[in-house]
């Protein structure tokens, strides 16, 4: 292998060498860092960012942004958990509470989506006006409806589900399968570690088919047509115009599923201010995976190391005793960094 090939071999896989730096470093600085329980903790709070950035990757290869998606989770995030905080209080069972909870989310999902796909696709609105209109209009919702509070008061089982694992290990004496082991001493407690999260099966699962429709599909191979030169793509027969409105409710919808997946994990319906960093956190993860800004490129897997670098960031600065705005200056290096690559490197794609 020539100087050249391996140099470009570097740069086509750089997220994934600079993810394990990191955990190279933090694994000195932080205690306990690559223990089960930190991986674990890592997989769980990701989850409902994994779908937020997995939504946006394919409005971005497109050509387009959602800046809407952040405030679409909390709006889901708060209707899903009154749904099941009315229905727990009406005397339903937790269960079935839960259940009209994340349907009433998920199909509430298409609407933003359609909306902004409808005014990009058929309007000729530009993306970044269409979804900060949708951006605006989510956010006042969820004020309306949350009264800029948390709500709360939802049954135990909401936890139970959202922080639920298959499998719990106390090191050197129980192995258990879904369910916690009972008669556990506090300290016993405080050990027992928790091992495939439900919440991250389910988000990888949402990955792994809507990474499929992306690289294996007709219609995935359209929407990177569409990025790559949209009026090309209309001279090709390509329905445009029906692929965008698809792609934005894509969007929207796992922007919902993220909502519903939060409520579940936090045991409260969130809405804040602080939304508005969620997109952002969005489509840094997309890019430092190796999507174009300018559409045509991106991936799925690639957005999942995105992901798990930022991931990896934030708990190895708070473990290792960092202080919290440092996280966001690397943030914005390492995505400088990742236009940087793509400029030097523009074949680079995760598949």
């Amino acid at each position: 292998m020539s100087r050249t090939q391996l140099v470009a071999r570097i740069g086509r896989n750089w997220v994934v060498l600079f993810l394990f730096l990191l955990c190279v470093v933090f694994s000195f600085t932080g205690r306990g860092f690559l223990s089960l329980k930190t991986l674990n903790n890592i997989l769980l709070t990701s989850s409902p960012a994994l779908l937020l950035a997995a939504g946006e990757t394919f409005v971005i290869i497109t050509g387009g942004v959602d800046l809407s998606v952040g405030f679409v989770r909390g709006l889901i995030s708060v209707i899903s958990a009154i749904v099941i905080r009315d229905l727990y209080a009406l005397g339903y069972s937790p269960y079935f509470a839960i259940f009209c909870g994340i349907v009433v989310g998920v199909l509430l999902g298409f609407l933003p989506g359609l909306v902004n796909g409808i005014l990009v696709a058929r309007f000729r609105v530009p993306p970044f006006i269409a979804t900060l209109g949708m951006y605006g209009i989510a956010n006042g919702l969820a004020l309306r409806y949350s009264k800029g509070f948390p709500i709360t008061f939802l049954p135990d089982e909401v936890g139970e589900i959202g922080n639920g694992f298959f499998f719990y290990l106390l090191p050197g004496r129980l192995f258990t399968i879904f369910e916690k082991p009972l008669g556990l001493t506090e300290a016993e407690a405080r050990n027992l570690v928790g091992i495939v999260p439900y919440a991250t099966v389910v988000a990888f699962a949402l990955l792994f088919v809507f990474g499929f429709v992306l690289s294996k599909t007709q219609f995935g191979q359209h929407i990177y047509a569409i990025g790559g030169n949209i009026d090309a793509a209309r001279r090709a027969g390509i329905p445009v115009e029906k692929h965008l409105i698809r792609v934005y409710v894509i969007s929207s919808l796992f922007a919902a599923f993220s909502g519903v997946l939060s409520t579940l994990i936090f045991s409260i319906g969130t809405h804040t201010q602080f939304a508005a960093s969620l997109e952002l956190f969005a489509i840094a993860a997309v890019v430092i995976g190796g999507a174009s800004l300018m559409g045509g490129k991106g991936s799925i897997l690639g957005t999942a190391l995105g992901v798990f670098v930022l991931s990896v960031l934030e708990v190895g600065f708070l473990m290792s005793g960092i202080l919290p705005f440092y996280r966001y200056i690397a943030v914005g290096t390492i995505l400088v960094f990742a236009v940087v690559i793509d400029q030097l490197f523009p074949e680079v794609v995760y598949d």
